[in-house]
């Protein structure tokens, strides 16, 4: 599974690091960062690799402007 995080599109209202602090947490510039992701240089979104989404998928339902996605790899 992959967690996708479009974070120049974040609004940092904090509900993803409230909801799953396990992957997210608010940065310097009071944006969310997904915790270990790299960025795509093509899409320029951040993703991380996991097995298990875990509360991800709160984080991703309780985003307000719906730039957390979930997707399988592969």
């Amino acid at each position: 599974m992959k967690i996708i995080h479009q974070r120049d599109k974040c609004i940092g209202c904090g509900v993803c690091a409230v909801l799953c602090p396990e992957f997210f947490e608010m940065g310097e510039d009071v944006k969310a960062d997904l915790k270990g992701s790299k960025e795509n240089k093509k899409t320029g979104n951040f993703e991380l690799v996991v097995e298990d989404t875990k509360c991800a998928g709160e984080a991703a339902e309780g985003c307000p402007v719906e730039i957390i996605k979930i997707v399988k790899d592969g």
